[in-house]
């Protein structure tokens, strides 16, 4: 680096550019090495050639910054103290497209490591150009650009809003069916990071009518671009049961569950919790999941992702959908999804937050759960905790339907709510004691554990008549 640093500063153009490149690369390896740059007081006189170099030499210089800025806040700050952020702002006025584009790159590295750099980015004048930079007719210029007004807005709603206020959010909306995939990434991350924060960014996101044009990219061949949209249609539908709605009627959780179903790890997630933000808001629109055969796909889901955090989002959306009306909860019942994730809660090696994501579910879907034969396996294994509820299902059921009680017997369930051993005075207790109520007494008593011993002492002692 001392050898290289000189080189900075000599007469031949071309030593200066390929010095400011190896530079560059060198950053652009490690921290450490990043860090070195910085030491060696590099920087500052890369700042001071980005304003009076040709457009080759501040491409390379742009590089450098980009380089060193990417790897922490701390270096990034670096790179802000020495004054890049002005004369990286003034490159975005170039006339050359690699300029602005090298420039607005090293913005991007620049804000996406937290709000206050972020927040100087913007101080600096940045957005504006940044959102002409998406208006250009480059391609890489455009998705740089893109990618950069995403940095930004993802750390706050104030710093979504300055983007907003640009008037990024018609010339996004805009690319939206662009053959261009990478750009297409860049274009659905920006409008999920401005969605997020609140309702209103949210609203004008989707006022830019965004619906349905954006479900046809769910069906992408990049999976980067499946993913972000997802994630975009999953920030607007869980700020409101209106927004919801929206998507709903444009057909939106009907795509998104054809997606759940196509898609595997990570991609599909975005997917999961976005079925289950709907489902949350209200009956309706969890019915609208139900009926788009979404309780299907996450229990496929539950069933065959590996990953605890996957299963953990499944589990969560399945209860958001099964815990408002008996009707709901049967149809997430029906699918088989109870034993699976009382086996969640069960495993050994399962994550904290699956245990208890899976318990919840069981707890919303089983309180509302009045599908009996839904319930019968849970009785032979939940652990004592979930049998409670399991146990009170049955208890509101069995004293007003004939055939469910003699299905009781038939079934087993007589039997092993006998050899429950619940505290006297307990929830579980008063439950037991109900359903023993609506059957005869000597049902009860010949499945009672320890019947047969007493039957067979009777014999024992009973004296014939001779």
């Amino acid at each position: 680096m001392s050898l290289l640093r000189p080189l900075l500063l000599d007469v031949v153009p071309t030593i200066q550019q390929t010095a400011a490149l190896a530079l560059g690369r060198l950053a652009n390896y490690n921290e450490d090495l990043a860090e070195a740059v910085v030491k060696g007081d590099i920087l500052p006189q890369l700042v001071y050639s980005l304003a009076e170099q040709n457009r080759f030499y501040k491409k390379a210089a742009a590089f450098v910054l980009r380089a060193v800025a990417k790897h922490s806040p701390e270096l990034a700050q670096s790179v802000v103290d020495c004054g890049a952020l002005d004369a990286l702002v003034i490159c975005l006025e170039e006339f050359d497209p690699s300029v602005k584009e090298s420039a607005a790159w090293a913005l991007g590295y620049i804000a996406r490591h937290n709000a206050e750099l972020a927040q100087s980015v913007v101080d600096a004048g940045a957005v504006p150009l940044l959102v002409l930079g998406i208006q250009e007719p480059e391609l890489c210029l455009k998705r740089i650009a893109a990618s950069a007004l995403s940095d930004i807005c993802k750390h706050s709603p104030e710093l979504a809003q300055t983007v907003v206020d640009a008037g990024a959010i018609a010339h996004l909306a805009q690319m939206i069916l662009n053959p261009d995939q990478k750009l297409k990434r860049q274009v659905f991350s920006a409008l999920s990071q401005i969605s997020k924060h609140s309702v209103d960014l949210a609203e004008m996101v989707v006022e830019a009518e965004i619906f349905p044009a954006v479900l046809t990219c769910l069906k992408d061949s990049d999976e980067y671009v499946r993913k972000n949209v997802a994630t975009l249609i999953r920030e607007i539908a869980k700020h409101t049961p209106e927004l919801s709605q929206l998507i709903v009627n444009a057909g939106g959780v009907a795509a998104v569950v054809d997606y759940v179903g196509e898609s595997e790890g990570n991609v599909r997630l975005p997917g999961v919790l976005m079925l289950g933000y709907v489902a949350a808001h209200s009956e309706n629109l969890a019915m609208a999941v139900i009926v788009s055969k979404g309780v299907t796909q996450l229990a496929i889901t539950l069933a065959e992702e590996p990953q605890d955090h996957i299963q953990a989002a499944a589990a969560w959306a399945l209860g958001q959908i099964g815990r408002h009306t008996p009707e709901h909860a049967k149809a997430v019942a029906v699918a088989n999804v109870l034993p699976r994730l009382l086996q969640c809660y069960l495993r050994a090696d399962a994550s904290e937050d699956l245990q208890t994501k899976a318990k919840k579910a069981l707890k919303n879907i089983l309180q509302k759960c009045v599908h009996l034969p839904a319930l019968e396996p849970l009785l032979h294994d939940a652990p004592a905790n979930i049998l409670k509820h399991v146990v009170g299902q049955f208890s509101k059921v069995l004293p007003h339907d004939a055939a469910a009680r003699r299905l009781f017997v038939t079934s087993g369930g007589l039997k092993k709510v006998q050899e429950i051993k619940a505290e006297p005075g307990s929830a579980l207790h008063e439950y037991i004691n109900t359903i023993n109520n609506c059957f005869p007494e000597e049902i009860v008593r010949y499945y009672s554990p320890g019947y047969s011993d007493a039957l067979l002492e009777r014999v024992e002692q009973y004296q014939p008549v001779a």
